[in-house]
């Protein structure tokens, strides 16, 4: 299978980009505030979109879809990095981890009464396996906490949710490189409302800190978001692009290890192999049982 025909390659770059995001985050918000990061971060992404939109001389979207666009970067940039804000300042971060991990299964639900798209059993059975290697990765050393930073973070889960699914009807009339930049771009003006504080904090910036911006903005944004939109566009379900997201917390705490000596716990082993197993089981199990159903039937 040709690369540029198989979204898997394509999921897999957005979710190697988002692991970094999440350790170069940590290592960020110890100068920048969690706002201004986020401006930044996609104002870094916008600039590049922009000079790359010029080069490639993408047209702009009907004046019709434009709301559509506006909803996408809303949901997707600004309304989710407050919710996930908030909520994560009252729960502990493996509360936020396992509330995060439910976006894949509310989009698997939400796309089945949207889209008509229907999964089977084993592809069921497969999530359920990756939500609880989630659950095993972030609870397992962790204390589930309960409390108001729930709702925000439900919340958060829903509009990645139906971000999710906005880039699925987008892609459907536009180029993933259309999508995904005017998604950002909507996005970005709405988190100009920080551009004050944003650019107070920035003036003073180290050298490292504007390292990690730089790769947040480029790689984790501009890339990673474009990357993503051009896999939902090739799958043949939403699902089976954003069933890749349950990679992210193992992938996070090997990177985090590389990169920052966090030393893997037990639940990452544990909880990776779980989540690792489902994705594959997932995309790979019903070729596998027919595979397997054929050959006793031939036997």
């Amino acid at each position: 299978m040709k690369v540029k025909n198989d979204f898997h390659i394509y999921a897999m770059i957005t979710i190697i980009f988002w692991s970094f995001a999440y350790v170069l985050t940590r290592l960020a918000l110890r100068y920048f505030t969690a706002f201004s990061l986020g401006f930044l971060r996609y104002f870094i992404a916008s600039c590049v979109l922009i000079i790359v939109a010029v080069i490639s001389k993408i047209k702009l979207p009907r004046k019709k879809d434009l709301p559509w666009f506006m909803l996408a970067g809303a949901l997707g940039f600004f309304f989710y990095m407050i919710a996930f804000n908030q909520g994560q300042k009252t729960v502990t971060a493996s509360t936020g981890s396992i509330v995060i991990s439910t976006a894949p299964v509310l989009t698997a639900l939400i796309a089945r009464a949207v889209y008509k798209e229907k999964m089977s059993y084993i592809q069921w059975l497969a999530i359920a396996i990756e939500f609880a290697g989630a659950a095993v990765l972030t609870l397992m050393n962790g204390v589930l906490s309960i409390n108001m930073g729930l709702f925000w973070l439900f919340l958060a889960a829903l509009a990645l949710c139906l971000y999710n699914l906005l880039q699925r009807k987008l892609t459907k009339t536009y180029s993933a490189l259309q999508t995904s930049a005017f998604s950002i771009f909507f996005g970005t003006i709405l988190l100009a409302i920080f551009l004050p504080v944003s650019v107070k904090e920035a003036s003073n910036a180290p050298a490292i800190q504007w390292f990690y911006l730089a790769v947040l903005g480029v790689f984790s944004s501009a890339i990673a978001y474009a990357a993503w939109s051009r896999a939902l566009a090739k799958a043949e379900q939403t699902s089976q692009v954003s069933n890749y997201m349950f990679i992210t917390p193992f992938l996070t705490s090997v990177l985090g290890f590389i990169i920052a000596d966090e030393v893997p716990e037990p639940s990452t082993i544990v909880g990776g192999g779980m989540i690792l197993s489902g994705v594959f089981i997932f995309n790979f199990g019903e070729r596998l049982y027919g595979a397997l159903r054929n050959k006793k039937n031939t036997g």
